[in-house]
């Protein structure tokens, strides 16, 4: 009986997010506001709206946090939505943003078209799809 619970909680929580992010305008996401393909990905993806953000590989996974920016600084705080180890690995190993309950990260580029993060010296890229 408890897994059952279980299940529902994340179906709800799950519920929620898409809820959320769909509904928002968008207007706190700003500049960052859309979904942006990593360079020479097809499968890694980030988004951004209203204040909730996601991690997404194709066909493998999605992870969303909450994010702030604020001048040319990014915060991002991931939730594991299941407490899952894989939530942790996408954005900490597969993406390399680190730690995964409070990333910060410097904008380096942003613009209609490209997003430009770092943090010390490692850098993404990523272009508006």
């Amino acid at each position: 009986m408890e897994r059952f619970y279980k299940h529902i909680l994340v179906l709800l929580t799950t519920c929620c997010f898409v809820t959320l992010s769909s509904c928002q305008e968008g207007s706190e996401a700003g500049d960052l506001l859309g979904q942006w393909r990593m360079t020479g990905s097809d499968t890694h993806f980030i988004s951004f709206s209203g204040t909730v953000s996601g991690f997404r590989i194709i066909n493998e996974a999605e992870v969303f946090g909450k994010f702030q920016h604020s001048g040319d600084s990014l915060f991002i705080q991931c939730v594991s939505i299941n407490g899952t180890k894989k939530d942790t690995t996408v954005v900490e190993e597969i993406y390399g943003m680190k730690p995964f309950t409070n990333i910060r990260l410097k904008i380096e580029t942003l613009n209609s078209d490209r997003l430009e993060l770092s943090k010390g010296s490692q850098r993404w890229s990523f272009y508006k799809y």
